[in-house]
C-alpha cells in the first residue's frame, strides 16, 4: 500500500526527511548550507514559500507552501537529488576521513519523506515550535535561535537565515 500525499493548492506542508541509515552526514556546516541553499533556490524557482525549517545532522524539517498542486513531490525530489550530489562532493573532498568510513555509493537520503498538511495557524505554530526545539533537545544549543541552520533566529530577531521566511498572514 503506497502512502497518499495530499498536495493541494494552498496547503502548508510540514515535511521531514532523513539521511540514509540516519547517518550524521550533515554534521559539517557546509553540508547544512548545501541543504538550505538548494531549498532557497528551488522555492524561488517555483514561486513557493517557506514558513520555517531546521537542518539537523541527520534530518531536515521544513514548512512549505506552493501556489499550485503537484509541486511538493517534484520539489523534494529535486532538493534531495541536488543536495545529495553536492554533499557527496563535500564528503569526498573536505571530510575525506569520514568519507572513507562510509560507502559513498550509498544514498545521502532515505528514499521517502514524511508530509503532514497544516490547516491552521495554530498547527503551524505547533510545528514551528517542534522544529525549532530540535537542536535544544539534541543538546547542540541552549536556545533555538542559537542554531544557525534554522528559521528560529528569524522569528526571534528578524535576522535573515538563508531561506526567505514568510508568515501565516502572507498566505
Amino acid at each position: 500500500m503506497s502512502r497518499r500525499i495530499y498536495d493541494e493548492p494552498g496547503h502548508v506542508h510540514f515535511v521531514t526527511f532523513s539521511c540514509f541509515k540516519r547517518r550524521r552526514l550533515l554534521d559539517d556546516d557546509h553540508a547544512k548550507s548545501i541543504v538550505t541553499g538548494n531549498l532557497a533556490r528551488q522555492l524561488a524557482k517555483r514561486e513557493s514559500r517557506c514558513f520555517g525549517f531546521v537542518v539537523m545532522p541527520d534530518h531536515v524539517h521544513a514548512l512549505l507552501w506552493f501556489p499550485s498542486n503537484g509541486v511538493l513531490s517534484d520539489l523534494i525530489k529535486w532538493w534531495k537529488q541536488r543536495s545529495s550530489f553536492e554533499i557527496k562532493q563535500l564528503l569526498e573532498g573536505r571530510t575525506q576521513r569520514y568519507a572513507d568510513a562510509i560507502d559513498l555509493r550509498d544514498p545521502v537520503w532515505q528514499p521517502r519523506y514524511y508530509d503532514f498538511n497544516v490547516y491552521s495557524e495554530e498547527k503551524l505554530l505547533e510545528k514551528l515550535e517542534y522544529m525549532h526545539s530540535n537542536p535544544v533537545k539534541a543538546g547542540f544549543v541552549d536556545v533555538p535561535c542559537d542554531w544557525e541552520f534554522s528559521s528560529a533566529r528569524f522569528y526571534a530577531t528578524g535576522e535573515l537565515v538563508g531561506v526567505p521566511i514568510r508568515s501565516w498572514n502572507e498566505l
